[in-house]
């Protein structure tokens, strides 16, 4: 039986307010030599398990960008909690790509609380303990993401309009990939 290639997974991860579904939205059929997915597109109140780490969900995605990328285009995940290695590296279904790359999309702490104070009230998220939290991860991506392995590169949006973070991350993504 022939064995398929592992290609590579690219996650574009950042707190929530870091830019990724805007950035997301933008590259929809412009990026066309990877298949780019959204992450909260399955999430579901069974997946809601902190105490496992959300494993099941994590799992659930690598099997179906395992099977997506199985078509010979690698997949881009724009996910949060996708973009930590610690969540992902230590799955079953990592084994089936090459690498995982890391980007996480971050700013300064006030331009990310003024994006979720900004937010629809349906998102719910101009709670104070929520903005807090988001921060914190926000922090942690920007002090931390460095230094893990594998490490994860940072864009910084602070002052960038969407359509250049944009440019910025199909740049990164052709980096990653043989086109």
């Amino acid at each position: 039986m022939n064995k398929l290639p592992k290609l590579p997974l690219l996650v574009v991860s950042g707190a929530s307010g870091a830019g990724k579904t805007a950035v997301y939205q933008i590259l929809l059929g412009k990026v066309n030599a990877v298949v780019m997915l959204e992450g909260d597109l399955i999430w579901r109140p069974e997946f809601d398990k902190p105490e496992t780490k959300y494993r099941e969900f994590f799992e659930t995605w690598l099997r179906i960008c395992r099977d997506i990328s199985q078509s010979g285009r690698p997949v881009v995940m724009f996910n949060a909690g996708m973009g930590v290695p610690e969540n992902i590296e230590p799955c079953v279904g990592r084994q089936y790509f090459s690498r995982v790359h890391y980007l996480a999309l971050v700013c300064d702490d006030d331009v990310l609380a003024d994006r979720l104070r900004q937010r629809p009230d349906r998102r719910s998220c101009s709670d104070p303990e929520y903005i807090k939290g988001q921060i914190e991860f926000n922090q942690w991506f920007k002090n931390e993401g460095p230094n893990v392995e594998p490490p994860i590169e940072l864009i910084d949006n602070t002052t960038s309009i969407v359509e250049e973070t944009a440019k910025q991350v199909a740049s990164w993504i052709r980096s990653k990939v043989v086109c």
